[in-house]
């Protein structure tokens, strides 16, 4: 298949690399900079998983010809202005899969591409983008899920790269599985500065009644989420494992708060669902930051 990879950061450097290593046709959409670096000494990923290796990949800073499939790995914080390098004119018939966190931007892409060729997915790992074409990919799992009815051969490529990969028939639980887990994780990580092991200790009472509290807001949206299963699975996770999130606080980088936070407050009101724990944390990382969260 023909892939373009809309943002080589360390989730979308991965999946341009190992796609690229298995025979697959990769173009990577970045600015003139990293685009060029890229053009000159491809990719480079060292991973426990999938080993340590180079591979060469084109790369451009906007779509001009058609491809099978965009996956887009860029940042929510990031995505409206990402998308302007991918005209709808140039897509052509391909899909475009966003691996994005949150569970506003699928809506978000159908706006602008056309509503049939945009699927779900989603995306379970560890990665570090090191520098410019350089990925760490630092956890033992990869697994990625997909909805839709034209998923087939893009499963089975992901598969043949190496990816763990299922296909699920309903894409809101599919979402909401993702979000129920990653955004009490990813929002306590961040505000504690700490990572999985300290939350689960330090923090567990906090994680719990998040966990609950997204849990409740699914169930009014329609998508039964078993709290307990996503309890089991923090505890599950290495005790270092740190999120994305937090990595971009330290880092000094935008935070995708509004995309976790705010997407869970914005429907909490809708659905007059108490979430005071999750607020709390919310308005506290808001008032460190400085971003604004739309509630």
């Amino acid at each position: 298949m023909k892939f373009a990879v809309l943002g080589p950061g360390g989730v979308g450097g991965l999946l341009a690399a190992l796609l690229a290593r298995s025979g697959d046709e990769v173009i990577v959409l970045a600015n003139d900079e990293t685009a060029g670096v890229l053009r000159r000494d491809g990719l480079r990923v060292e991973s426990g998983r999938f080993g340590d290796f180079d591979v060469a990949v084109r790369a451009a800073e906007t779509l001009a010809e058609p491809v099978d499939a965009v996956l887009v790995t860029v940042k929510a914080t990031h995505l409206e202005e990402a998308v302007r390098r991918v005209p709808a004119s140039a897509l052509g018939d391909g899909l475009v899969v966003p691996f994005l966190n949150g569970l506003d931007h699928v809506d978000h892409l159908r706006r602008v591409y056309p509503p049939e060729h945009v699927v779900a997915a989603t995306i379970a790992i560890e990665t570090a983008r090191v520098r410019p074409g350089v990925i760490r990919h630092t956890s033992p799992f990869a697994s990625i899920e997909l909805a839709g009815a034209r998923v087939g051969p893009l499963a089975e490529q992901l598969k043949a790269a190496g990816f763990d990969v299922r296909i699920r028939e309903d894409e809101l639980a599919m979402l909401w599985d993702k979000f129920a887990f990653l955004a009490p994780v990813a929002l306590l990580t961040t505000d504690e500065r700490a990572p999985i092991g300290v939350i689960r200790t330090a923090r567990r009472d906090d994680a719990v009644a998040m966990i609950n509290e997204v849990s409740a807001v699914a169930a009014a949206e329609g998508v039964t989420i078993d709290a307990s299963a996503q309890l089991r699975r923090l505890d599950s996770i290495p005790e270092v494992m740190e999120t994305s999130m937090q990595r971009d606080q330290a880092a000094g980088r935008p935070l995708e708060l509004d995309a976790l936070g705010g997407a869970l407050l914005r429907r909490a009101v809708k659905h007059n669902v108490p979430v005071p724990v999750t607020r709390k944390v919310v308005m506290d990382l808001q008032a460190r930051t400085g971003q604004a969260v739309v509630a």
